[in-house]
C-alpha cells in the first residue's frame, strides 16, 4: 500500500485538531492503537466523570475557651466523664426537650475528640492556633440555657439566660477574630426556637445552627448562611429491623402520638385529630414526652408503616427524626418546613409530603396512604434504613453521623462567608449594587 501523501496527513491532523477544540468537554486520548472513527471519538466520556474528586480534608475549627457555666455546667453534676477524656457524657436522665435540642453539646464533643482526621470520617478538627482556623466555634449551650434558666419566657429566672448572652457578646466583641469578620466565620448553635432570644440580632452575620426558620426574621437567618440541623431523636434507634416481610410486620397504617394543642402552624394537629381518629389502621394519640410516652412512641413507630409529622409550634419537630430512626415512612405536613442536609439527601425518596390544604381535605390523606403499593412502601423503607445513620449522635463521632453531617454543611457555607469577608475589606460602600 502506498504511503499517505503529505496533503492527506495534513487533512487528518486538521480533523483531529477540530475534534479536540470543537468539544472542550470531551477528552481525546492518543494511543498507538488503530485510529478510531470521528463518531467514536466524540462519544468518549470525559475523564473527570470516571474519577470522582478526592474527599476534602476536615475543616480547621478554633473553639473559644469559655467557662463551664456557658456549657457543661448547665448539664448538672450528675454528668459522668465520657470515654476517659474528661468531657462529661450527656446525662441519661436528660431526655425530652433538652435532648432534642442538644446539637450544641454534640458539636462541642466532636471537637474534644482527637482520635482521627479525614481517615476517620471527620469533617472538622480542632486547632489551637486561631490564625490557622477556617471557622470559629462558640460553645454556648443556648438551647439548654433557655430550658434550664426558667420554665417559661416570663419566669424571672430567665434573667440568668440573658446575662449569659450579655457576657458572651462582650467577650466576642473584644475578640480580634470576631472583629476581623464581624462574626461571619463564627458558628453559633441556636437550635431551640427560643434560644439566644435576648441578643440574637447581634449575631445575625454568623453561621447559625437552627432547627428551622419558624422563629427567625429573614434579616437574622436564611439558607444562604445558616445550617438546618436535625433534632436529636429521643426514641431508641431500631437496630434489628430486618423481618422477612417488613410490610406485613407493621400492622398499623398511620401513627401519631404527641400533643395536639399547639400554637401557630401546630394548630393543624387538632384538626387532623378530628379527621383521622377512628379510621381503620390509624393510631392518633395525645401524649406528653415523658418516659412512658416515649416508650409507647417507640413501640408505635416500629409497628407502623407511616408516621404522621404535622408542624409543631414551628414547622419542624423531633417526631420526624424519631420516625426516621424507627424506619417508619414519614408523612410530612407543612408548607414551610426546611430539612437537614437537603443538598445531599432527597427526602422524597423515603417520605411523603402533603400541603396543609391537602391534609385537611376529608379522607384525602387517608385514602392516599391506603393506595400506596406494597412494593413502593418497601422501597421507601429500605432507603430510610440506608440514610438513618446520618441522624445519629454519638461520642466519639462516626463517619457520616449527625454531627459530621452538620460540620460538612458548615463547610458548604464557608465560600460565601469568605466572599463576604474579602469584599467587606475593600468596599467603600457596602452592597453598592443594591
Amino acid at each position: 500500500m502506498a504511503a499517505p501523501s503529505s496533503r492527506t496527513v495534513a487533512v487528518g491532523g486538521a480533523l483531529l485538531l477540530l475534534l479536540v477544540f470543537a468539544a472542550p468537554s470531551t477528552f481525546v486520548y492518543l494511543t498507538s492503537a488503530p485510529a478510531a472513527s470521528p463518531s467514536l471519538l466524540l462519544n468518549l466520556k470525559p475523564f473527570g466523570a470516571r474519577c470522582p474528586p478526592a474527599a476534602a480534608p476536615p475543616i480547621r475549627v478554633f473553639m473559644y475557651d469559655l467557662p463551664p457555666r456557658f456549657h457543661v455546667a448547665m448539664m448538672g453534676a450528675a454528668s459522668a466523664s465520657a470515654s476517659g477524656s474528661g468531657f462529661p457524657a450527656w446525662p441519661p436522665s436528660s431526655g425530652g426537650i433538652r435532648r432534642q435540642h442538644s446539637v450544641e453539646y454534640w458539636m462541642m464533643a466532636s471537637l474534644q475528640d482527637v482520635g482521627g482526621g479525614l481517615e476517620a470520617g471527620r469533617e472538622a478538627v480542632r486547632v489551637e492556633d486561631p490564625d490557622a482556623a477556617e471557622a470559629f466555634f462558640v460553645p454556648f449551650f443556648s438551647s439548654l440555657s433557655f430550658n434550664v434558666h426558667g420554665r417559661n419566657m416570663t419566669d424571672p429566672e430567665t434573667e440568668a439566660d440573658r446575662l449569659l448572652q450579655v457576657e458572651l457578646m462582650d467577650f466576642l466583641w473584644k475578640s480580634k477574630y470576631w472583629q476581623r469578620s464581624a462574626g461571619r466565620d463564627h458558628v453559633i448553635p441556636m437550635h431551640h426556637p427560643n434560644a439566644f432570644r435576648f441578643l440574637r440580632d447581634m449575631v445575625n452575620a454568623s453561621i447559625l445552627i437552627v432547627a428551622d426558620f419558624g422563629r427567625y426574621t429573614k434579616e437574622l437567618a436564611s439558607l444562604r448562611k445558616d445550617v438546618v440541623a436535625p433534632y436529636v431523636h429521643v426514641v431508641d434507634s431500631f437496630l434489628d429491623d430486618d423481618p422477612p416481610d417488613p410490610f406485613e410486620a407493621r400492622h398499623t397504617l398511620l401513627f401519631f402520638r404527641g400533643r395536639t394543642v399547639r400554637k401557630d402552624e401546630g394548630k393543624i394537629r387538632a384538626k387532623l385529630a378530628k379527621i383521622l381518629k377512628g379510621k381503620d389502621g390509624v393510631r392518633f394519640e395525645d401524649s406528653l414526652a415523658t418516659g412512658d410516652g416515649i416508650k409507647m412512641s417507640t413501640e408505635g413507630m416500629r409497628s407502623s408503616k407511616f408516621c404522621l409529622h404535622p408542624a409543631g409550634d414551628t414547622p419542624s419537630s423531633c417526631r420526624l427524626f424519631d420516625a426516621i430512626v424507627s424506619h417508619c415512612v414519614p408523612v410530612i405536613i407543612s408548607s414551610r418546613i426546611e430539612l437537614p442536609f437537603e443538598d445531599e439527601i432527597d427526602y422524597s425518596e423515603f417520605s411523603l409530603f402533603f400541603s396543609v390544604e391537602e391534609a385537611l381535605r376529608p379522607d384525602h390523606l387517608f385514602n392516599q396512604l391506603r393506595q400506596i403499593p406494597k412494593t413502593k412502601w418497601v422501597e421507601m423503607w429500605s432507603k430510610l434504613k440506608n440514610v438513618s445513620h446520618h441522624y445519629e449522635f454519638q461520642y466519639p463521632p462516626r463517619k457520616g453521623d449527625g454531627v459530621n453531617m452538620i460540620w460538612r454543611q458548615v463547610r458548604h457555607k464557608l465560600p460565601a462567608v469568605n466572599l463576604a469577608i474579602h469584599r467587606n475589606r475593600r468596599l467603600k460602600i457596602p452592597d453598592w449594587w443594591g
